[in-house]
């Protein structure tokens, strides 16, 4: 079990991560309009992070999840996520379509917040480790997936053409239903493959 000063060194190194990678991404990105929408989400989980870190502090494993998606989301702003080079050159090598950076960050949509939601019902609520509970996470994850559907819909009516990269649907028209259903899929993986370590996380902190 990590000792106090341990686990407050671990949540510095990730917040010292966040913030070298936040600065990098701000430096000559694609499109600074489009790198502020990619980010913004990312920006306000740390500043709720922040708030909420002395009151109900989350596991190590749960903050370590949720940097990564932030970074995902750094990345897909500096770049955009249909420019992302590593994924363009798994593209053009295995001959794809398009590129697939943002069904990678559609899958971590639904993977990381999984774990989230997960932590927060079974210390905050009576919910028991169960199907229902499952259930209930899933339901979240796909009604959080879907949000930001209407958010990406609601951000493109007001700003026009200026927002497609934000949007990012290559020309497929099935670009939002493959986006739901990633998070989707996401969701249920993080539950099968992660539950059993996420519970061990669970019992350091009680």
């Amino acid at each position: 079990m990590l000792g106090y000063n341990k686990i407050e060194t671990f949540h510095a190194t990730l917040l010292l991560i966040f913030s070298a990678a936040l600065i990098w991404s701000v430096i000559n990105p694609k499109d600074l309009f489009i790198w502020f929408l990619e980010v913004l989400p990312a920006i306000i989980g740390l500043v709720v992070i922040i708030f909420t870190y002395s009151r109900f502090r989350l596991t190590n494993l749960t903050y370590f999840l949720i940097l990564v998606h932030m970074i995902i989301l750094i990345i897909g702003g500096h770049y955009t996520y249909e420019k992302m080079p590593i994924f363009n050159w798994i593209r053009d090598t295995f001959h794809l379509s398009r590129n697939y950076y943002d069904r990678l960050g559609h899958f971590a949509q639904g993977f990381i917040p999984a774990i989230l939601v997960r932590e927060i019902l079974l210390r905050q609520s009576t919910l028991k480790r169960s199907k229902l509970l499952s259930f209930i996470i899933i339901s979240i994850c796909l009604s959080i997936s879907a949000s930001y559907e209407l958010i990406e819909w609601g951000v493109a009516e007001a700003t026009g053409s200026a927002a497609d990269a934000f949007l990012g649907t290559q020309g497929d028209v099935w670009d939002t239903q493959w986006d739901m259903f990633l998070a989707l899929c996401g969701s249920i993986i993080s539950l099968i493959s992660m539950s059993n370590l996420h519970d061990n996380f669970l019992k350091k902190i009680k």
